[in-house]
């Protein structure tokens, strides 16, 4: 699995909360989703930012590599 997949596998899985109020608003809509419930996709948004910005990708990419350097050693 690759270090961008489960950063928002860990982090999704910690916003539910607000997952779950636009997952509301959103639900049966279909075009209308984009004015109706555009104040809990900013909240959504926001909220995943936190988890999804460039230095904590960063430092995910580097945990990464780290491990797949340890799997090789391991290995030889």
């Amino acid at each position: 699995m690759g270090y961008i997949q489960e950063a928002r596998e860990n982090h999704v899985k910690k916003k539910v909360e607000e997952g779950m109020y636009y997952a509301e608003c959103s639900y049966g809509r279909t075009i209308s989703v984009v004015w109706q419930c555009r104040q809990q996709a900013k909240e959504l948004n926001e909220c995943l930012h936190q988890f999804t910005n460039d230095d904590v990708l960063e430092e995910m990419k580097r945990d990464y590599m780290l491990q797949q350097d340890g799997k090789v050693s391991a290995k030889v």
